[in-house]
């Protein structure tokens, strides 16, 4: 087959069969190997494998029970993170949008990897381009490169201009064949190398990683330290060597990784189930951050698509039905108001015959098209098209009811269309009625901020920015057309959710603002009545900028590259700022968030960049998706806490025993018992629980002035417990088991304060890991199996007491440093 007949009907059967497959790793989640690599081969099992050898070599077996506790620790993160990794592309799949293609000169939809190279690949507003490829048909074809060029504006395509993937059309309909596909696509290639050098910043991941480093460099001087005093002070070989290994792995915090994989695991599959996609783990920790939220009006407070409202006619002898039914039929890839449109007059009329259009574009806000001898017709935003009069006011009644509002046009000519900013069709933001500084119930402060500075490609009288004459003789408003946009019905309690969780919701749109602010004072939003028209706000002053965003909840006519800035002068007054969106307008605003969320009606290209999509399209999912972060930040807090209180009593125990050089105060089954009571299985309940706090940056301190008053304390216990006992004629058991009470006792304590607040089931919890010590002390063979032999009741209460006393300067120390949670 010829290249023109490819051109025209695209590949062949037979000739996908024997192309080169579209096939790119997926970003959702890593392959089976890496999970096994990340959870298996680690400096920390290294080094306690090591000691497991040691001690089953030299020590009785008893004491190497640490080393099944790391195998289980290694298959519960192994199987949790398939868990995830299946749920992840499971979602990952359905969230693919089909791509269409023409093969034997029939148009197709097929998956993303489906795409074979020089398929020939159609493309209509909102379509993402997968792979790089050369245009061969174009009909007003625009495409925005921003995301790889860091240009703004989109670029008009002509048949030969190459296409690169990353890049996604805003405007027209066209076709390219696909010469580059797979991990050789540009777009693959950049996402290789920026992985290699760049993860999404996650300040959890950097403090539990810098844990592990530091605490790898004391570990091994603090280790041969205590190695060298055991051996010096010990005649007994083996005994030597397992009080050094009992210091050791107490000091390795080993299920802290696992707790923290677990914890992410869990949430990933906990918001599989109701349908939401984590493309990228960090997002589950910008979840628990989050407290100001953007929302875009339309597909997220609104449900997508509309309904044709009234069409009112300005004057008599028009043929206003005949140029909404040609003008809606124009573009093979309608927007949701062609889409409502059409569905009144489904069929174009005879007659009427396209010659040169104008596609539409929320930069341009308005589509248009030649019709010859019947004219040039303009459909779009009244105060786009008008300049005041009788039409204007009337657009504008109408528009502060909350309709979505247009004008019909007739001009003499159709005007040219110039490149804007990025946009979408998709969501409509181009097509609701007018707005003016007087029709806002707060212009006068934001005129005094703007200081007559507006945005680039924005202007406020005189011609519209694209070429449109506003009032002149060449355009004549012929009818105002009203479209219904159909709330989401779960939008008041999802809204009134975040204003109990403290998050602030701006509602960020291309529609007139008053239209806005009426369906955002519906909602109960506060501050909705407060609109701002965003053509009016201080582009050039980010401080100002995010004064009056702070300040104020409703802001319309913002375009693209707006709410790029909008999302930056926010995170630059300290906010954590999650933004949603469908349209591809909504793209940078979303790159650029420090969590981006789409809905999974939008288009392909805004759901590739989001972190998060909502699958099932409902806002009502949002609130789920933010306690579910929350509850991950906030229990893995818990569990570094236990986890690194124990770190720290090991430092302080293995630096006193081995200066003083005295033997260590317990073995390592007697750490395997208390840390698995303390520690191990509580962290298992708190790292799932629910919780509703908002996490707040400071990890790292937060958990350092918890953990190491609390571990300096516990090993003071356990060393006072140990030399009381010593002093007498006690055996070396026996004041081991003196240290194993104190032990028990303070680091149980370092467990309540970590569970409160407590409910019923911490109290149980709290409650049972006693019951199963005191239980052990009990039994006989437990305590032949620990090796704990209590001794005269004097070394018993000698401990009791020690540990009550810790227990208080323990509470009095994390209350002082702010980390005690009540």
């Amino acid at each position: 087959m010829d290249r023109l007949s490819t051109v025209t009907n695209g590949l062949t059967s037979a000739q996908v069969a024997g192309a080169k497959a579209n096939h790119v790793p997926r970003r959702s989640s890593r392959s089976l190997s890496a999970i096994v690599r990340a959870n298996v081969f680690t400096l920390f099992n290294l080094v306690i494998g090591v000691l497991w050898a040691l001690v089953l070599i030299f020590g009785e077996w008893q004491d190497s029970l640490f080393g099944l506790v790391i195998v289980a620790n290694v298959l519960i993160g192994i199987v949790q993170e398939l868990r995830a990794k299946r749920t992840l592309d499971k979602l990952a799949v359905i969230n693919e949008a089909p791509v269409r293609v023409r093969r034997d000169g029939e148009e197709r939809l097929v998956q993303p990897r489906q795409v074979v190279l020089g398929d020939l690949i159609l493309l209509g507003p909102g379509d993402r381009l997968l792979v790089d490829g050369e245009v061969v048909e174009s009909d007003g074809l625009e495409v925005d490169e921003s995301l790889l060029t860091g240009e703004a504006d989109p670029m008009h395509k002509q048949p030969g201009d190459q296409v690169l993937s990353g890049s996604f059309a805003v405007a027209g309909a066209g076709a390219f064949v696909a010469t580059r596909v797979g991990t050789d696509a540009y777009a693959v290639k950049l996402a290789e190398e920026a992985s290699k050098f760049h993860l999404a910043h996650s300040e959890l991941r950097e403090g539990v990683a810098n844990f592990i480093k530091y605490i790898t460099w004391l570990v091994i001087p603090i280790g041969a330290l205590l190695i060298y005093s055991q051996l010096k002070h010990s005649a007994d070989f083996g005994t030597a060597i397992t009080g050094a290994v009992a210091g050791i792995v107490t000091m390795i915090p080993e299920g802290l990784v696992l707790m923290t994989s677990i914890a992410f695991a869990v949430g990933v599959v906990r918001l599989g189930r109701r349908e939401c996609l984590v493309q990228e783990l960090p997002a589950i920790e910008g979840l628990a951050r989050v407290d100001v939220l953007c929302l875009d009006k339309t597909g997220t407070l609104t449900a997508g698509g509309m309904d044709l409202d009234q069409v009112l006619p300005l004057g008599d002898g028009h043929p206003v039905e005949d140029a909404l039914a040609a003008l809606s039929h124009l573009d093979h890839s309608p927007n949701a108001t062609a889409q409502a449109i059409r569905s009144r007059y489904p069929g174009a009329r005879d007659g009427w015959t396209a010659g040169e259009t104008v596609p539409f574009s929320s930069a341009r806000k308005w589509s248009g098209a030649d019709f010859g001898e019947r004219g040039a017709w303009l459909l779009g935003a009244p105060d786009v098209l008008l300049d005041g009069g009788d039409a204007y006011d009337r657009a504008a009644g109408l528009a502060a009811t909350g309709a979505r509002v247009l004008v019909l046009c007739r001009a003499r000519t159709l005007p040219a269309p110039q490149a804007g900013p990025p946009s979408t069709p998709q969501d409509g933001d181009g097509g609701s009625g007018s707005s003016s500084g007087l029709e806002r119930s707060d212009s006068s402060s934001v005129d005094e901020a703007r200081a007559g500075t507006s945005p680039p490609g924005v202007e406020r009288g005189g011609s519209s920015p694209l070429g449109v004459e506003r009032g002149g003789a060449g355009v004549e408003a012929v009818a105002i057309v009203t479209l219904k946009q159909r709330v989401r019905p779960d939008a008041h309690e999802t809204l009134r959710y975040f204003a109990k969780q403290g998050v602030t919701v701006k509602i960020i749109s291309g529609d007139n603002p008053v239209a806005v602010s009426a369906i955002a004072t519906g909602l109960e939003i506060p501050n909705a009545h407060r609109s701002i028209d965003a053509r009016d706000l201080p582009y050039d002053d980010q401080a100002k900028l995010g004064e009056l965003l702070d300040s104020h909840a409703v802001f319309g006519r913002v375009s693209p590259q707006q709410k790029r800035q909008f999302v930056t002068a926010l995170q630059a007054r300290g906010h954590t700022v999650a933004m949603t969106g469908d349209g591809v307008n909504d793209v940078l605003a979303l790159k650029d968030a420090d969590l981006g969320i789409a809905m999974g009606a939008g288009s392909p290209a805004t759901k590739a960049v989001a972190q998060v999509v909502l699958l099932d399209d409902r806002f009502a999912t949002l609130p789920h998706v933010v306690g579910e972060g929350r509850r991950v930040l906030a229990n893995i807090e818990r569990v570094s806490n236990l986890f690194l209180t124990k770190t720290f009593y090991a430092i302080v125990l293995s630096l006193l025993v081995g200066v003083a050089g005295v033997m260590f105060p317990f073995a390592p089954r007697h750490s395997t018992l208390t840390n698995a009571l303390t520690i191990g299985v509580p962290a298992l309940f708190l790292a799932l629980a629910p919780t509703f706090e908002r996490s707040k940056p400071g990890f790292v301190p937060r958990v350092l002035r918890f953990a190491v008053p609390a571990g300096v304390l516990c090993a003071a216990a356990v060393l006072l417990s140990f030399w009381a006992a010593h002093s007498g004629t006690s055996t070396l058991v026996e004041n081991q088991t003196s240290a194993v009470i104190a032990l028990f006792l303070t680091t149980w304590w370092v467990l309540v304060l970590i569970a409160r607040p407590l409910n019923w089931w911490r109290i149980a919890l709290v409650a049972s890991m006693a019951a199963a010590f005191a239980i052990g002390l009990t039994i006989p063979f437990v305590r032949h199996f620990f090796a704990l032999e209590p001794g005269g009741i004097g070394n018993s209460l000698t401990a009791v007491g020690i540990s009550l006393v810790a227990a208080a300067a323990i509470s009095a120390a994390v209350k002082v440093a702010g980390t005690l949670r009540t």
